[in-house]
């Protein structure tokens, strides 16, 4: 018999037994625990150790605190039919703070397993992955997870048991149906007869699917009884429902049936996640997968390992074959590199390689500086030809930012580096050094994901660290239409006049979710049909046509007619537009929802004249002065769910009412209260830990969305002062 190596090593030359997918789900419904199951059914894991190693868990912070953080790539192999497949699976987190990790590894797979807890049902972030797996064209199937909890605390019968299957499956299909791509609604869903949904428990190994029932003659019944017999030795019951009905075989047989090959799954991806021409070269040899063809890898994912403190990247590799020693270039980065290592993926060990063709995801170690969403080509090609693979959106901006500060002034550097280094591994977090003060600031999801970022600086790469309380960003922008002001460059040359109104927020929002759909890019305009999609989200046609930027929920209108020279500068116009936009003159915050128009422009003659260090002062000052005749503050919100035993419904009220939250939505049913709820993000530090001690721990939340409003009249002030003492900001300077 060959070893598992040798195993992977063969089928990873054979595309159409490879299976690239991820398991999603929301947070604690058991995607790592299922990981293991499968690994353990692979022969990777001690049968007896699954669900308790947790094995993709690569990270202590991920153990400590009991839920994935950084997706980790596993490889195994299954035997389906005869036939070895080698499966690529990714767990990903389910907690919203970590959805970029989600984000990056759809790029990476062509399916997906999605986990649903049993008496959870559908919960937000399920919703959410799915969302974010669908628009990236990845096919999913569905397990219900810890489905044994029907036997040992509802005590329903195996009618009762399908039933609430039924329901399950309907809510998953109606959100497939509601997301899917155009060409897959209706063919994508769903269905426990022809074996697309499994139902089990991860933890004790088991798993059935009517497919499966029907060919071994296993029934619900059978189930319930070898629960009966053994619940008292948790060993034997595992080791019986091994034998019973292994959850591997049940749930891999469903992922080789129901996914799709990478052969299959790149003729419908490529022209989707792809922005170049497929009918060239390169485009035909992804759509195609030919392992001759140019090399085109997309890298999905960055780990810094902690023991070698050396860059491991997950990539995808859509066209060519890839070796040990090639000359390659990246693109993005815009520099040539050589390939040290190859590996492969195997548990979270990797397996060297000489080669590796498309269709495999890889490991690739050592290079430095290599950013997720890097797009990898041959060097033999122009690498100008080569369109890059789109950038991924995540769909929550940094809202919370706290200072970090070493211990020792000799760490300077090296905290640069590593938060830099860290930066890549998670690009939902933003770094920023303060000129004046040097101070670093790093802004993050939520408190959680810089208190993870805080513990890896420290025990990852040994730099004790001082770090500042949690801070909320709040944004700038204005109340009404202001007059139109006038910005003179320093050299009294050159003015500039701007206009600025309010953009309403059925319109931001459109655009924000246009935005993360890739329909608008962020930043300069430059496709011309571009006015035919703003028009859509609510902007008039004479607007749509003169937008000619995009920063931050905001919009740079050109409305002027003929102006000489205008072209030459407006590069520069832009530029002040952009940084007014990042520092607003309140407080120095972000600004939103803004409409910015250029109403007229009086530039000098002479280009000497007229150069960056004089129009963008002069355009600075314009928008200031605007923003600054009405200006108003907005904080942003968390939409949040928290889920409670009815009886503690009136502690969490009080709670929800002292941190100025607003209840959306109030459901109650016998053995569990949700409760949906607006709450400022200010007013949220410490909310976990005070809903715990109110519910005796029974209590959970969970982040639905972020959504932006104005700060009450009656705080404002108060605020915008604090900020600018935080700041320093002297008084007068805006």
């Amino acid at each position: 018999m060959a070893s598992l190596t040798e195993r992977i090593l063969k089928v990873m030359n054979n595309p159409n037994n490879i299976r690239n997918i991820g398991i999603i789900a929301h947070i604690h419904h058991g995607k790592t625990t299922l990981t293991d199951s499968l690994l353990a059914g692979a022969g990777m894991l001690a049968e007896e150790l699954a669900g308790e190693a947790m094995f993709t868990w690569w990270h202590e912070t991920e153990r400590e605190r009991e839920m994935t953080v950084y997706g980790a790539a596993v490889s195994m192999v299954h035997n389906y039919e005869n036939q070895d497949y080698l499966i690529n699976l990714i767990d990903t987190p389910g907690h919203v703070e970590f959805s970029g990790q989600v984000t990056r590894a759809t790029r990476a797979i062509d399916g997906a397993i999605v986990v649903v807890d049993f008496v959870d049902g559908i919960m937000p972030q399920t919703e959410t992955v799915l969302r974010t797996a669908l628009k990236e064209y990845v096919k999913p199937v569905l397990f219900i997870n810890k489905t044994d909890r029907a036997i040992t605390e509802l005590k329903l019968s195996p009618q009762q048991i399908m039933e609430r299957i039924g329901k399950i499956v309907i809510e998953i299909n109606r959100l497939i149906d509601k997301y899917s791509p155009p060409e897959f609604k209706g063919k994508w869903n769903v269905n426990v007869n022809d074996g697309s949904v499994a139902f089990g428990s991860a933890k004790f190994h088991w798993a059935l699917s009517v497919p499966f029932m029907k060919k071994y003659n296993v029934s619900f019944k059978d189930i319930i009884e070898i629960y009966n017999q053994f619940l008292e030795d948790k060993e034997k019951l595992k080791e019986e429902m091994r034998k019973k009905a292994p959850v591997a075989k049940v749930v891999l047989d469903m992922v080789i049936k129901h996914l799709p090959s990478p052969v299959e799954a790149q003729k419908y991806r490529i022209p989707n996640i792809w922005r170049g021409n497929i009918n060239l070269d390169v485009g035909k040899a992804m759509l195609n997968l030919d392992s001759n063809g140019p090399i085109v890898i997309n890298v999905t994912n960055v780990i810094i390992d902690k023991v070698s403190k050396q860059e491991i990247a997950t990539a995808r590799i859509f066209s060519g074959t890839l070796s040990k020693g090639d000359d390659v270039f990246l693109i993005q980065a815009g520099r040539q590199i050589k390939i040290q290592q190859v590996a492969v993926w195997k548990g979270i060990q990797r397996i060297n390689v000489d080669s590796a063709k498309a269709g495999n995801i890889i490991a690739l170690v050592g290079i430095k500086g290599l950013y997720p969403g890097e797009t990898i080509i041959g060097k033999v090609q122009d690498p100008k030809s080569v369109e890059t693979f789109e950038e991924m959106k995540h769909w929550l901006d940094p809202v919370v930012v706290k200072s970090f500060e070493p211990k020792n002034p000799n760490d300077l550097p090296k905290l640069i580096e590593t938060l830099d280094l860290l930066t890549r591994e998670d690009p939902t977090m933003k770094v920023e050094q303060k000129r004046d003060t040097g101070e670093i600031l790093v802004s993050g999801l939520g408190d959680l994901h810089l208190q993870i970022i805080e513990y890896r600086v420290q025990n990852d790469f040994g730099i004790p660290v001082k770090v500042g309380n949690p801070i909320v960003i709040y944004r700038e922008s204005v109340n009404g239409v202001t007059q139109t002001y006038e910005g003179k460059s320093p050299n009294k040359h050159n003015k500039i006049y701007i206009q600025i109104e309010p953009l309403p927020y059925e319109i931001y929002e459109k655009m924000r979710g246009y935005i993360r759909e890739g329909k608008i890019p962020e930043g300069r305009i430059k496709r011309e049909d571009l006015w035919k999609v703003f028009n859509e989200i609510g902007f008039d046609k004479e607007e749509a046509r003169r937008i000619i930027m995009v920063q931050n929920g905001n919009v740079l209108i050109d409305m002027t007619r003929g102006i000489v020279h205008l072209p030459e500068v407006i590069e520069y116009i832009v530029e002040g537009f952009k940084e007014v936009m990042n520092q607003g003159p309140l407080a120095w915050e972000p600004c939103i929802m803004m409409k910015v128009k250029l109403i007229d422009a009086v530039l000098h003659e002479d280009a000497i004249h007229r150069g960056p260090a004089q129009i963008i002062p002069a355009t600075k000052d314009a928008i200031k002065s605007a923003i600054l005749e009405q200006p108003t503050l907005y904080e942003p919100l968390q939409v949040i769910r928290i889920d409670t035993p009815p009886e503690t419904i009136g502690d969490v009220t009080s709670i929800l009412q002292s941190r100025r939250g607003q209840i959306l939505e109030m459901n109650i049913e016998e053995e569990r209260a949700t409760i949906k709820a607006k709450v400022p993000v200010a007013n949220i530090f410490g909310f976990t830990d005070e809903l715990r001690s109110a519910t005796s721990g029974r209590g959970v939340w969970f982040l639905e969305d972020q959504v932006y409003e104005k700060v009450p009249k009656d705080l404002q002030q108060q605020i915008v002062d604090s900020i600018r003492k935080r700041k320093g900001i002297p008084e007068g300077v805006h």
